[in-house]
């Protein structure tokens, strides 16, 4: 027997350790910690977690439950929940009292992937693709759980093992998380980690999270290699020695002690590289010992039975062949009675040292001693089948590859792995070609494959791969010999496209099915695409028939006991209803749907009603209704990664924003992510857009529009096409580039006014359309172009009569707009409408949107300063200025200002007076003056102007400009002159619509 090759006492890492134990006190007071502990490797990064769990089992009070699971290094990386899988067996095998406790639906999920805990409840399969966010409620419940009598330490170890479904629990724990008494502790191989990568990404975005930290262990320094050396040697080391080592091994530990092992005491010559360390290490074993190990490194775990089939030897020889290896610190026996190396790099060298054949043979073996022993449902299925495939791959058999990994695949859809379904649906179809009689080995033919390989592929959201394979699937089938499969598939490929943005295509496509389905519909077709394609009318904005098909579809669900289409149904017309004036019976409608989704547990089609619920009640003018039942649904969605979260959370930020609460509608506009797509990304941008128009961050707008724009092009939903239109107008409003203002909303209302119910829409691009018109009736007024004025006024008409049909037919939204429209008219004739702002202002007011209210009282008090009444437009306009300050608003906050200052109407500004200042005025004076002047003033005449737009009298005006108060009185007279304006308050105006001063 060699010496142990293994410190026994704990070097260095003392900063390292204290942090991870400060982690685990903050989770025991309720802060719950991710910590990325990252390190090259054989650095020491499980010797340092082993160090932490022996601190805490003797220090910490209560000691913290430790859950450890560690990566799987696999050749394709099929075998999903490895990690986690391990972390939770043990619960299950000391059954666990918070197991019980579980609620059912999550015990049913569980079982899943733990087939110990089935209980015979039902498992809820109804809506496609939720079911692995399901299993991540699960166990964070079952994680909450066991921190409410003690905290977790979660230990996922070789992260940069980790498979895809893993991956997406870690996103979803650490996002998840929030007062849970848990510390998320992962380790990963930072020279692992090349540029591509899969964990890169999954590292940078965890980063990001506040409750976050990061370490990364460094290698020994020389005192601390040799004061490891010592424990190992028991005696202190010759300082050659210790350089000799230090320099092979550049302070990493486990290199050190594989030095050490193959002989380096300082008087033998090295071996030219670390593998070959590792190789005579192996060597030096008995040749049973090395046949054990040789099965090891293609098995990488295996437990006795396993090795004694593969191996062929007999027990006694066989135990006494591990007791050596593992003596010799090539194995290390696991808590489950399974063998793997100590190190991963051992077992690489020997596995890459064997002949090819050798390989092979091993591979073959393991494949069919698995496939014989795996136990239908028990707790290793999942493992050993995706194992079984693996080992006939590497065997190279590829009938049985092609058979095992189909197997893999649907075992893999069962616990709701979709990446690794997708990933071993990819190698089938790669096998299938290869495989003569394939269908008939299988059981099921190529389309079937296809279909089963795009479903995975559009669950984890790569649904340009999905559409490529149905489309594969259609093209080998005959719609004329199998017309209800076409359908099936059609209808598949429908939804597929709508959700790549693709509206009309998608909507032929399920017209087509429908057309198709069989009436004795063997899939069970029609209801979903009966209740799919009536939500289809409603978002192109066809509210009439989308009601008439609901109906239908409604009756189709109830006939086939379809709830999943039931609840869909009652969505569409709910909202169908809303939309088209029947507020109340529409939200009874939505709110049956929630009932239903509620009373079968599926939380994504229940959010999504609070979602649309929560906009249809905005439509409707109840805004703070709108707002209150949007907080409800946040309130109850599930955390994160569900597929209605980010939905919801958006919907809060819109009615939030309509609502006035600015705060609140930045903190719910949750940051862009790679997971944002389509409609999603869409609704993303034009919030963030709106926001920042509201504010006055006009760059931000524009740089969100700019992305929008290809989206909305191609896009079919008036909700969209409405609304980049209104903000591309409003953009370019503000910007005064009224020509652009003018194509944003005609090229909207083309696309809007084709067969559309969505008058709220129409409604809200048309007053942006009377706005940019009156503007520009405005300039050419203040440049004496008459017949411009005229083209103005003809299109704000046009614009007030379609929002007065728009009105018609909708409700009190409709009709703010068109008072709102009307104000407008006015402006653009050039008269004091302060009564048609005060009207707009108070039809905003009574559907609770501060926001168009402040911009009407705004215009309101111009109005009162062009008619000569200052004390009305200093009331009106203090409190416009008012509400501009509790929103936010710092574009509509600087006009009113500027108003005050061209009126002088004394406005209180943030609690105290904002006087005229001559000094400030002075230094007004001097700003740089325009690019173009229209108007033919001098250099000294714009001085002139500017302060007298900011209020100046004569004198003041001559005084600031060093000239007498007649000559500034000259000065002024020219100015209105050439201004073609009767008095100083509309030169201030003109000047400051012109941006003259």
């Amino acid at each position: 027997m060699r010496s142990r090759l293994t410190s026994n006492h704990f070097v260095g890492r003392v900063g390292e350790l204290a942090e991870l134990q400060l982690a685990v006190q903050e989770a025991t007071a309720g802060r719950p910690t991710l910590v990325l502990l990252g390190g090259d490797s054989g650095v020491g990064k499980t010797r340092l977690v082993a160090e932490l769990e022996q601190t805490l089992g003797t220090a910490a009070d209560p000691p913290p439950l430790i859950l450890r699971g560690d990566g799987v290094e696999q050749a394709d990386g099929e075998l999903p929940y490895a990690p986690l899988l391990s972390a939770l067996r043990p619960l299950v095998r000391q059954s666990n009292p918070a197991l019980d406790a579980l609620s059912g639906a999550s015990r049913a999920q569980l079982a899943t992937i733990l087939p110990s805990l089935d209980d015979g409840r039902p498992l809820n399969e109804s809506a496609e693709g939720s079911g692995q966010l399901r299993l991540f409620e699960a166990v964070l419940e079952l994680i909450d759980l066991l921190s409410e009598s003690v905290p977790v330490l979660l230990v996922l170890e070789d992260m940069h093992w980790a498979d895809r479904s893993t991956r997406a629990f870690v996103a979803f724990l650490a996002r998840s998380l929030r007062q849970e008494r848990v510390v998320l502790l992962l380790t990963y191989r930072t020279d692992e980690l090349h540029r591509r990568h899969a964990l890169r990404p999954l590292l940078s975005e965890l980063e990001r999270l506040s409750t976050a930290r990061r370490i990364e262990l460094e290698p020994f320094d020389r005192d601390e290699l040799g004061e490891a050396l010592a424990d190992i040697l028991g005696a202190e080391p010759d300082p050659p020695l210790v350089e000799r080592l230090f320099a092979r091994s550049e302070g990493n530990p486990l290199y050190t002690e594989e030095l050490l092992a193959a002989g380096l005491d300082g008087r033998g010559a090295a071996p030219q590289s670390l593998r070959d360390a590792f190789t005579v290490r192996i060597e030096r074993l008995s040749p049973e010992a090395q046949r054990v190990a040789r099965a090891v490194a293609v098995g990488r775990v295996l437990d006795d039975a396993a090795l004694t089939a593969v191996t062929e030897l007999d027990r006694e020889p066989l135990l006494a062949a591990l007791r050596e290896a593992v003596s010799e610190q090539v194995l290390v026996a696991g808590a489950d009675g399974r063998f793997g190396f100590r190190h991963a790099l051992l077992r690489e060298a020997l596995y890459d040292d064997l002949l090819p054949g050798e390989r092979g043979e091993l591979h073959l073996t393991l494949a069919r001693y698995l496939e014989q022993t795996c136990e239908s449902g028990g707790e290793r299925e999942l493992e050993r089948t995706t194992a079984v495939a693996s080992h006939y791959a590497s065997a190279g058999d590829q009938p049985a590859a092609l058979r095992s990994t189909v197997q893999a695949a649907v075992a893999a859809g069962r616990v709701h792995a979709y990446g690794e379904a997708a990933d071993l649906g990819e190698r089938a179809l790669e096998l299938w070609p290869r495989v003569e009689g394939a269908e008939e080995l299988l059981g099921v033919d190529h389309v079937t494959l296809l279909g089963r390989a795009a479903r995975a592929h559009s669950i984890v959201g790569d649904r340009t791969r999905g559409e490529v394979l149905l489309q594969s699937a259609l093209r080998e089938l005959d719609p004329d010999q199998d017309p209800a499969r076409y359908a099936a598939l059609l209808a598949r490929l429908a939804r597929t496209i709508w959700s790549l943005n693709r509206g009309e295509e998608a909507v032929a496509h399920a017209e087509r099915a429908l057309a198709m389905v069989p009436a004795d519909d063997p899939f069970g077709v029609r209801p979903s695409l009966l209740a799919w394609l009536a939500r289809t009318k409603f978002l192109r904005g066809r509210f009439r028939q989308a009601a008439a098909d609901g109906k239908i579809a409604l009756q189709a669900a109830i006939d086939a006991e379809d709830w999943f289409a039931e609840a869909e149904v009652n969505n569409t017309l709910g909202m169908a209803q809303v939309a088209l004036g029947h507020v109340d019976e529409g939200v009874e409608r939505l709110h049956r749907a929630m009932d239903i989704a509620r009373a079968n547990e599926e939380p994504d089609t229940m959010v999504t009603a609070y979602s649309n619920l929560a906009d249809m009640l905005l439509v409707a003018g109840r805004t703070q209704e709108g707002l209150a039942t949007a907080l409800e649904g946040f309130a109850v969605a599930p955390r994160r990664l569900i597929r209605s979260y980010e939905w919801i959370t958006m919907t809060v930020s819109e009615l939030a924003f309509q609502a006035g609460d600015w705060k609140s509608a930045r903190d719910h506009l949750t940051p862009p992510t790679a997971r944002l797509s389509g409609v999603g990304l869409i609704f993303r941008l034009t919030r963030e857009a709106e926001l920042a128009l509201g504010i006055g961050d006009e760059e931000l707008a524009a740089r969100s529009l700019q992305d929008a724009e290809p989206l909305v092009l191609v896009s079919a939903e008036p909700q969209w096409i409405g609304l980049f239109g209104s903000l591309l107008g409003e953009l370019r409003c503000r910007q005064r580039d009224l020509d652009g203002a003018r194509r944003a909303v005609d090229d909207a209302l083309d696309r809007l006014e084709l067969c559309t119910d969505d008058v709220m829409r129409i409604a809200r691009v048309s007053a942006i359309g009377a706005r940019a018109e009156s503007d520009r009736a405005q300039r050419a007024r203040d440049l004496r172009e008459p017949a411009e004025v005229r083209d103005a006024l003809a299109r704000v008409r046009i614009h007030v009569q379609r929002l007065d049909a728009a009105a018609q037919e909708g409700g009190p939204v409709e009709r703010a707009f068109l008072a709102e429209g009307k104000a407008e008219l006015a402006r653009a004739r050039g008269r004091a409408g302060f009564k048609e702002w005060a009207r707009a202002a108070g039809a905003w007011e009574a559907v609770q949107r501060p926001y168009p209210a402040a911009i009407g009282r705004w215009r309101e008090a111009e109005c009162h300063v062009a008619a000569g009444d200052r004390a009305a437009a200093a009331k009106v306009a203090q409190a416009a200025l008012e509400a501009a300050e509790s929103l936010g608003s710092r574009w509509l906050r600087d006009e009113i200002r500027a108003l005050g200052e061209r009126a002088r109407l004394g406005l209180q500004d943030g609690g105290r007076a904002a006087p005229f200042s001559e000094a400030e005025d002075s230094e007004n004076g001097a700003a740089a003056t325009p690019e173009a002047d229209p108007f033919g003033l001098t250099p000294r005449e714009r001085q002139v102007l500017a302060l007298l737009a900011e209020g100046a009298t004569n004198r003041q005006i001559g005084a600031a400009l060093f000239m007498a108060e007649k000559t500034a009185s000259v000065h002024v007279s020219r100015i209105l002159a050439k201004l073609g304006v009767q008095g100083r308050t509309q030169a201030a105006a003109v000047a400051h619509r012109q941006h003259l001063a």
